[in-house]
Formats: C-alpha cells, sequence, structure tokens
C-alpha cells in the first residue's frame, strides 16, 4: 500500500513537471510571436525604430527570463531522476550487467553403459 502511494505521489510529481515545462515552451512561442509582430506592425505602421523600443527591450527581457526558467526545469527534472534512485519504492532493481540473457546451450546427453 505503502509503495502505491509513494508511486503515484511520483506520477503526480511527473505530470506537474511535464505540465510546467509545456507551459513555459508555450510561452516563449507566444513571447517569440508577439516579439515578431511588434516589429512587424512598427514597420508596417512606419513609425521610428525608437518609438515603442522600451516595449521591445521589456518583451526580450522577459523572453530570456523564460528560456532561463526552461534551464532551470531542465536541472530540477534531471534532479528529480537522480533524486529518484535513492526514494525507497522508486528506484529501479536490476541484476547482472543488463545484458540479454544468453541462449541456453543444452548438454547433449549420452546413454553409457
Amino acid at each position: 500500500m505503502r509503495k502505491q502511494m509513494i508511486e503515484k505521489s511520483a506520477h503526480e510529481v511527473a505530470t506537474q513537471v511535464r505540465a510546467v515545462e509545456d507551459s513555459i515552451e508555450i510561452a516563449l512561442s507566444e513571447l517569440a510571436e508577439l516579439q515578431s509582430r511588434f516589429i512587424r506592425t512598427r514597420a508596417i505602421a512606419g513609425v521610428g525604430i525608437a518609438t515603442g523600443h522600451e516595449a521591445l527591450e521589456q518583451i526580450a527581457v522577459a523572453l530570456q527570463s523564460l528560456v532561463a526558467a526552461r534551464g532551470g526545469m531542465a536541472n530540477a527534472h534531471a534532479a528529480l531522476a537522480e533524486a529518484k534512485t535513492r526514494v525507497p519504492g522508486l528506484r529501479t532493481i536490476a541484476f547482472g550487467d543488463g545484458m540479454e540473457c544468453p541462449k541456453e546451450k543444452v548438454a547433449q546427453l549420452r546413454a553409457v553403459s
């Protein structure tokens, strides 16, 4: 029962980690699209490059921060995968060297009188 509780809890954490990673990726994509539209709109409007430059800088800062957050989540994901190996009930137990089992060699039996 305890093992199932640990596994369920760990699965919920893993699911949430993936959801956060996906959210960051979506936000990165949206910010990049915003940045592109902002630049395109300025060009279409024919206004000077200085117009709205401060806003563009802030969008770039937000984008850079999300890139850093993405790296942080990648590091957290790796740390959680490592931590999993030390949690009873989540560790993977293996025997041998990880190679496929050798094919059995059946000894030839001979009748001896």
